[in-house]
């Protein structure tokens, strides 16, 4: 098990060092001046003193190499510069708006696995039957709408019409616990629902399949009560796929919430990295993409840890 962990870690590492390349390499492949077209906007040209000043805030006078390697270097230190448009601490502000993100994913998940497992499993079981159809047909209709869609019906219904919770907003949980955690329930629903649909869809197929294995046919036959044939033979197994693609989805929403944090209001890493595309603010979008690039990594290693641990035989190939 050691290692097959050391193995997967090198891994990740090389695979973090080719993506922290191709991030450094993305400016230097746009044709022209780095600084001038950060500064150029709407057919105006930039000073050249602007110009010049920017390269060397930047560092851009220096060698390409001596670029890169402080790059790594800083990167390791959570150090991604300044912001060209406040003048803020990127690394600062990715420490202040990524745990919101992972708050609002890491809440949607627990809701998603907490109803799509029993409930894929039980519709597994029972393939056909009332819960298996009525559960399907559900989370047919869930993997249809888009978040944005659910996030406005929910704030319609919860927010506007019951008056149940608010629509939006951001209280940090240590000035008001409860108003954290009532902003926070819509927003967790809304991607929990999109988590929900791939969690039970996943489970149902795996129970279905391995349900009619050989060695869950002899557990039954050697007089294994039915829940410990469940827990041990079927749903051990059959969570292994449930887990990589849940691992995946989390790596994909750490990029992909920015709708949900938009209509929520929800002031995290995907409404900065929009953000700052659209300004141009090339510090800050290096630092996220470099963050959230490595977060999938460490996501993807964990799932494969923790399917080695399901699974045995994984260790083995």
């Amino acid at each position: 098990m050691l290692r097959f962990a050391l193995n997967r870690a090198l891994s990740a590492g090389l695979m973090l060092l080719v993506v922290g390349t191709v991030v450094f390499s993305i400016l230097f492949l746009v044709p022209g001046d780095p600084a001038e077209l950060l500064l150029s906007s709407d057919g105006i040209t930039a000073s050249p003193d602007a110009i010049a000043s920017l390269r060397e805030e930047m560092g851009l006078n220096k060698p390409l190499l001596a670029q890169y390697g402080e790059f790594l270097v800083n990167a390791l230190r959570f150090d991604f510069g300044v912001s060209l448009i406040d003048k803020a601490s990127v690394g600062d502000t990715i420490a202040t708006r990524l745990p919101r993100t992972i708050e609002l994913i890491l809440a949607g998940l627990v809701l998603a696995a907490l109803t799509g497992i029993p409930a894929g499993t039980y519709a597994g079981l029972r393939p056909g039957r009332r819960f298996d159809r009525i559960a399907s047909a559900v989370n047919a209709v869930l993997i249809s709408l888009p978040g944005f869609v659910i996030g406005t019906l929910f704030i319609y219904i919860f927010a506007q019409f019951l008056r149940w919770l608010p629509a939006g907003g951001y209280t940090s949980f240590f000035t008001d616990p409860w108003l954290h955690i009532k902003q926070l329930t819509l927003p967790a629903i809304t991607v929990g629902l999109h988590l929900f649909s791939i969690i039970f869809r996943m489970t149902r197929a795996s129970v279905l399949e391995m349900r009619g294995n050989d060695w869950v046919r002899t557990a039954v036959a050697k007089g294994l009560s039915r829940k410990l044939v469940v827990r041990r033979h079927v749903l051990r197994n059959a969570l292994g796929p449930v887990i990589t693609v849940v691992g995946l989805q989390m790596g994909i929403l750490l990029g992909s919430t920015v709708l949900i944090e938009f209509i929520y209001n929800w002031p995290g890493l995907s409404g900065y990295l929009v953000t700052a595309v659209q300004q141009r603010d090339y510090p800050s979008v290096r630092g996220v993409i470099l963050v959230v690039s490595a977060l999938f990594i460490l996501i993807n290693l964990m799932v494969e840890l923790l399917y080695s641990m399901l699974d045995p035989r994984i260790r083995l190939e």
